[in-house]
């Protein structure tokens, strides 16, 4: 069997890459086993210099690095380099600020001395996807490393020539054979390696179907997992906003990765009484955005979806809820080329429960409800089954600050602005967005023993 990278944007096969057998898996678990238990002896200092070897590794390939995503998901060149130099980001940070969150915090008990401490786990199984191919694989291993762990990585099949470039630049800067490894095997055949008792703790980026199937098998194991599953982000759009800038912030946000991100804008919740003129707004921004080839010089908004198949269920989403009772006002149609190309799309007065608003839609289709007044528009963003990311548009902070705090449903929400991932912010949702977090100190304590210490006097 072999996993197959193929170009999105004209179906072409870009390489095979043969699965590894079962007797491959069982030496580079062994493998991996004894580099992570000489791992967990290292200083801070030793880990931080990997670290810092791994984000001069990533800046230096920054352009191959585009070229690669560009080819294997259809990722414009620009924001392929972006996603490089995010992660080089991650690691020079935690690089930084490790030893911190991890230093034994003192506790006040009669008797003794009192304190907690933080160890590694072992070898943390990671489960990642295709939409962005570097920057869910450092938001983990820049952490996991730094605690002292190793890392397993199952990529997706599509992303393998991103996955080997990890391997070995890790192992360039200074990896132990086996710290990070990139495990080539199909979706069924990670079970056995996550039941492995050699394997500690497993985390998913995925869709909520996926975190289900790990999180079973997880609890069946008693291992820890942590899921960042789907979102269908909810951008409250309030009254008193300037609807300029909610218009230009949203657009943008939907249209990220081509609006394959678990965190873009998918649902624009606007209050009745700027409706139309917010709709209009939105329209006109959508229209100026036109998908072009991500490998070109001009620098396109956004290029292809990652595959076929995902955009035809993108377009089965938008059939359906014009069947509801939406209005389409743009795109909508798959055009007729080679590749999976879909243009920018807009559905006005869309249908409380209809498929844009019930379901996750992972492309360039954003989707325009209607709410009475703020009560109204609070209560469409929570009917949803996620909750990952959410934004609320608002002249008055105040307000903005209160309904973020209180009254939206998710891990993230962000007050006239997008909501993005940030090493300085712990990262995660709620319902069938998942849980636990990744990035900052919450994120590197997910993978570590709490240990709680007492010495007697």
């Amino acid at each position: 069997m072999s996993l197959r990278s193929v170009n999105p944007a004209d179906g072409a096969l870009i390489r095979e890459w043969p699965e590894h057998s079962d007797d491959d898996v069982e030496r580079l678990l062994t493998q991996a086993a004894a580099a992570v238990a000489d791992w967990a002896r290292t200083d801070f200092s030793t880990r931080a210099s990997l670290l810092r070897g791994a984000a001069s590794a990533l800046r230096n390939d920054a352009d191959t690095l585009a070229r690669l995503m560009a080819t294997e998901m259809g990722k414009p060149l620009p924001q392929g380099r972006a996603e490089a130099e995010k992660c080089a980001w991650v690691c020079d940070w935690y690089a930084r600020e490790a030893e911190g969150f991890l230093s034994p915090e003192p506790a006040v008990m009669e008797g003794g001395d009192a304190f907690v401490a933080f160890r590694p786990l072992g070898l943390v199984l990671a489960v990642m996807p295709w939409n962005f191919p570097l920057w869910q694989v450092y938001r983990f291993a820049a952490p996991a490393l730094m605690a002292g762990n190793g890392g397993l990585l199952k990529h997706a099949p599509s992303v393998q020539g991103c996955a080997e470039w990890m391997e070995n630049a890790f192992r360039q800067a200074g990896a132990p054979d086996g710290l990070f490894t990139n495990l080539r095997i199909s979706h069924e055949r990670t079970e056995p390696v996550l039941r492995d008792p050699r394997v500690a703790a497993v985390t998913l980026t995925g869709s909520t179907r996926a975190g289900r199937a790990v999180a079973a098998i997880a609890g069946e194991e008693l291992k820890k997992s942590v899921l960042e599953l789907g979102g269908s982000d909810p951008y409250v759009v309030l009254e008193d906003a300037d609807l300029e800038s909610a218009a230009e912030t949203c657009v943008t946000s939907r249209l990220i990765n081509g609006g394959q991100s678990c965190i873009a804008a998918k649902r624009f919740i606007v209050v009745a009484d700027v409706a139309e003129r917010f709709t209009e707004l939105v329209l006109e921004r959508m229209r100026e955005k036109v998908p072009g080839d991500p490998l070109g010089g001009s620098d396109p908004d956004l290029g292809p979806l990652a595959r076929t198949d995902l955009r035809d269920t993108l377009h089965d989403q938008v059939t359906r809820t014009v069947t509801a009772g939406a209005r389409l006002l743009l795109g909508g149609e798959i055009p007729e080329r080679e590749g999976a190309w879909y243009p920018p799309t807009v559905l006005a007065d869309v249908p409380e429960g209809s498929p844009a608003h019930l379901e996750e839609t992972f492309g360039p289709a954003a989707a325009i409800l209607h709410a009475r007044d703020e009560d109204d528009a609070v209560r469409l963003a929570n009917a949803s089954p996620y909750g990952l990311g959410a934004a609320v548009f608002t002249a008055d902070r105040k307000r903005g600050e209160r309904i973020a705090v209180e009254r939206l449903h998710a891990g993230c929400c962000f007050v006239n602005d997008f909501v993005r991932s940030d090493p300085r912010l712990p990262f995660g949702g709620i319902k069938h967005s998942g849980y636990g977090r990744e990035l900052a100190a919450f994120g590197i304590r997910e993978f570590v023993n709490v240990k709680s210490v007492f010495v007697k006097k």
